[in-house]
């Protein structure tokens, strides 16, 4: 089969041709239709979850497909022939070739009206923007931060917080992406390449009493919103796609009683009932042309994950590129 790989950390990925792998107990094979390029694919290619098998080894989070082989155990074999969205494996990833190995845990069947591409998509982020909210709702601030909020999860955000009383401040990196936001309907949205930004976050988290940020970006950004935050904010750090180093202030941690803590999605799910996992699943299912709907840029060839990373680098708000294998749907 054709399987992208990284052999060394910052290196260009390769196409070639490896074994297909096997299923052991509780596992299952997926025939890849599709799988998103996401920033934690950026974070797990520069080694930031770590390589559990060494390297070379074929990156990719998530995707979708069919399950053409499984091994022992009934959570397995009841997904035998099943159209899913799946989960790679932590730390060994592999979504980003033809076929792929993972825990039939890791697996959700799909209906067959979603389609391909939407299931591709349906579960790091949805379930991330879900996971946000009811972290919101147990630890009710007056209001909320989000970072990055141009991207396809900031985007989740923006509608999922419309219904609910808690506003919601964006933080974004242009004018466009603030004309963006704004055309959805957000009410505040900050751009932090303007000249006053640090001040302007300050006056209007203290005004609404924005008590929990959502960092998706780390960096230079992290210091300023952590400078910015009321006494007693918690700041959920859930990404890096600043490539500077974080600056922070001792003094706010310790005097004014902030909080940095991170965010890990596979943690969360797993402090979950998997009662409530299967009700978590169940909502985003019914919302993937709704709120938790994704716009796909286009699908992309294996062969050219190169120059779509390049891309995918350049504009991370233009939509979703997928990775589909050569005769995938």
């Amino acid at each position: 089969m054709n399987a992208i790989q990284l052999d060394e950390v910052g290196a260009p990925l390769v196409v070639r041709r490896i074994p297909v792998p096997q299923p052991g107990p509780g596992e299952v094979l997926v025939k890849m239709a599709a799988s998103p390029i996401n920033p934690s694919d950026l974070a797990f290619m520069m080694g930031g979850y770590g390589f559990a098998q060494g390297l070379p080894v074929t990156p990719g989070n998530e995707g979708s497909g069919l399950v053409v082989a499984v091994g022992s155990g009934l959570m397995a074999k009841r997904l035998r022939g099943k159209r899913v969205a799946c989960f790679a494996r932590k730390g060994i990833a592999g979504a980003w070739a033809d076929y792929m190995v993972t825990r039939a845990s890791l697996c959700v069947p799909v209906s067959s009206d979603t389609t391909f591409e939407q299931a591709a998509t349906s579960l790091i982020n949805p379930l991330t923007a879900q996971a946000f909210m009811q972290i919101v709702r147990r630890d009710r601030p007056a209001a909320f931060v989000n970072t990055a909020a141009a991207s396809s999860l900031g985007r989740m955000l923006v509608r999922l917080s419309g219904r609910e009383a808690t506003p919601l401040i964006n933080v974004v990196r242009n004018e466009s992406q603030v004309s963006l936001l704004r055309s959805m309907g957000a009410e505040h949205v900050l751009d932090s390449t303007t000249p006053g930004f640090e001040e302007q976050l300050a006056s209007l988290t203290r005004q609404l009493g924005a008590t929990l940020i959502l960092d998706a970006v780390g960096g230079p950004l992290l210091g300023q919103l952590l400078r910015a935050a009321p006494h007693g904010t918690q700041i959920l750090s859930y990404g890096r796609l600043s490539d500077e180093p974080c600056v922070i202030e001792p003094g706010e941690l310790i005097l004014q009683r902030k909080r940095i803590v991170g965010f890990f999605l596979s943690d969360w799910m797993e402090q979950r009932t998997i009662f409530q996992v299967l009700a978590d699943i169940r909502r985003v299912q019914r919302s993937l042309s709704t709120d938790m709907q994704t716009h796909i840029r286009r699908r992309v060839p294996l062969e050219d994950v190169n120059d779509a990373l390049d891309e995918y680098r350049r504009s991370m708000t233009d939509g979703k590129l997928l990775l589909v294998p050569s005769g995938a749907d």
